[in-house]
């Protein structure tokens, strides 16, 4: 019987031992990746915050803005290609003021096929009668003064162009002297070398109201409103 008891305490002891054995094997496999797993998610979130820096660092400093280019100064300048006509265009303006007849006729073409609209109304037609208008009438002449404003030249290809302006002229006609101002467009072919005037059209820059359509007509100025003392 002593036997058996003792028998059955050592059988006892020994799974006891073989128990805790196993318990203390089985904890110490769980706790190792329990404190390796900390270790390495660590590691990533530092890795992963320096990354961050390394791109904030990237993203927040902004390269510096250039330097804005320094705007170009505005001048006056002729359309290109237009050197020839603004020859042109002067040599009949100095025509007028001088009341040279020959200078004037010569910036006009040459044809029966040239057409002027003239400031008072008329049409004249073809270069001889263009020529005769002007012997008739600058032998009256002195004193020209013919002013020039809101120049404007367009290039119609190589071989034409359409010149604007605004004038102003004051001359003694016959002993009288007059003024006048109105607004004068030029059409310019090139014939041959030479720049030619081939149709003018001026008309007064404050026409006769009873040449002007009642629709047409620029509307009178509001009187100011007159305020109460």
């Amino acid at each position: 019987m002593r036997k058996s008891l003792l028998i059955s305490s050592v059988l006892v002891l020994a799974i006891a031992s073989t128990v805790a054995v196993a318990q203390n094997a089985n904890s110490s496999q769980t706790v190792r990746p329990r404190t390796a797993a900390p270790t390495n998610t660590n590691r990533s979130a530092t890795d992963s915050q320096n990354s961050a820096d390394v791109q904030q660092s990237t993203t927040t400093h902004p390269a510096a803005a250039p330097t804005a280019a320094a705007k170009p100064k505005v001048a006056a300048t002729e359309a290109p290609g237009s050197e020839g006509v603004v020859a042109a265009f002067n040599a009949l303006l100095n025509g007028i003021r001088h009341a040279d007849v020959k200078a004037v006729s010569n910036v006009y073409w040459n044809s029966p096929r040239l057409i002027l609209f003239n400031n008072n109304g008329t049409v004249t037609r073809g270069w001889d009668q263009m020529r005769k208008n002007r012997e008739s009438s600058y032998k009256d002449l002195k004193d020209v003064k013919l002013d020039v404003r809101d120049l404007s030249i367009t290039m119609l290809g190589r071989d034409a162009a359409l010149v604007s302006c605004l004038w102003t002229q004051s001359q003694t006609y016959k002993g009288t002297p007059e003024t006048a101002s109105g607004r004068m467009t030029l059409v310019f072919k090139r014939v041959g070398k030479d720049w030619k005037a081939i149709h003018l059209h001026t008309s007064p820059d404050r026409p006769d109201p009873s040449r002007v359509l009642p629709s047409e007509q620029a509307p009178a100025a509001s009187p100011s409103p007159t305020m109460n003392p």
